[in-house]
């Protein structure tokens, strides 16, 4: 949307075609897929104007403002039959892809609770310098929306679905419509709950962090890190167990069947924009797609709902 910050990531990465006008990007028959990266506004109208033109898309999440317009878009991939995925990068981050595989393979017994913190500062300025995540015309809510849909859908991928939801919200920085301060508690299907505290604050130098902790009957496990980092867990036999940050990022560059020499670049998202670009060639369904974050959509409504009506709020599936 700004000439100048395309041109800079243009140098960046050697693009060789800049423009602020997305209808002439759309129309050129040299582009097969496209990344929608704007601001969650323009989201429903430029995925409906690539879905037109025919090319595979890779949106931003939140897919949209609300659930409705999520369904929607939803509903338009698949008519269309072309290949979509969500940028729900939690699903691509070693921590959580190791964490994931270590609570399946081990004989844990029932979840009894999990906690995720989630804090960031306030993204209207430093590195993210997004002036449109204080406008709720154009984000459609503050942190639960806009950063924890990423924790929504990671507790949906470990704990299974969410029935029910009790959720508060807080306006401390008082920007309109935009909560900086969200505390979740989810009911799942298997009668566990989990919690969830969501954190816009004003500590720019601290970025982004979250802490996560799950207990089951015959497991523990731990992390402070949300992407690269260590784990530490505890099964019912033995001591405990710490993995270093090294030893996390190689046992996922085995899950993911990835080549240390090939794979190196330990960059955020690297690998989600991979396996987008290898399922648009192959012209195969890419993962988290639309369906995947519909759900995710569908629990964050839910969770504003009973903020608002301060009550709980169940979960029915359509």
């Amino acid at each position: 949307r700004h000439i100048e910050r395309a041109d800079a990531f243009a140098r960046l990465v050697g693009a060789t075609q800049v423009t602020v006008d997305a209808g002439a990007l759309l129309a050129s028959p040299e582009v097969d897929a496209v990344y929608i990266c704007t601001e969650t506004a323009e989201h429903v109208a430029l995925v409906r104007a690539a879905v037109a033109a025919g090319k595979h898309v890779f949106c931003e999440k939140p897919l949209a403002k609300n659930l409705a317009d999520a369904r929607a878009m939803h509903e338009l991939v698949q008519r269309a039959g072309v290949v979509n995925q969500v940028g729900l990068v939690m699903r691509y981050s070693p921590v959580f892809r190791v964490l994931e595989e270590l609570m399946r393979t081990a004989d844990l017994g029932p979840l009894l609770s999990a906690h995720m913190r989630d804090d960031q500062f306030l993204p209207v300025r430093g590195q993210y310098a997004s002036s449109w995540r204080g406008d709720v015309a154009r984000a459609g809510g503050g942190t639960l929306i806009e950063h924890s849909i990423h924790d929504v859908d990671l507790f949906l991928r470990l704990f299974g679905a969410i029935e029910a939801v009790r959720c508060t919200t807080r306006y401390v920085a008082n920007v309109p419509g935009i909560e900086d301060v969200a505390t979740v508690r989810f009911r799942h299907a298997n009668g566990a709950d989990t919690t969830l505290s969501s954190i816009w604050h004003d500590i720019d130098e601290r970025g982004s962090s979250r802490r996560f902790e799950a207990f089951f009957s015959r497991g523990w496990f731990w992390t402070e890190d949300d992407y690269f980092g260590s784990i530490t867990y505890q099964l019912q036999q033995g001591a405990p167990v710490a993995l270093s940050a090294d030893e996390v990022f190689a046992r996922f560059l085995k899950l993911e069947n990835l080549d240390a020499a090939e794979f190196d670049q330990r960059a955020v998202g690297g690998l989600e924009d991979r396996r987008f670009v290898e399922a648009a060639r192959a012209g195969r369904a890419a993962q988290p797609d639309f369906a995947t974050a519909v759900a995710a959509h569908q629990v964050v409504e839910a969770c504003y709902c009973s903020a608002r009506e301060q009550r709980d709020v169940r979960i029915i599936e359509v």
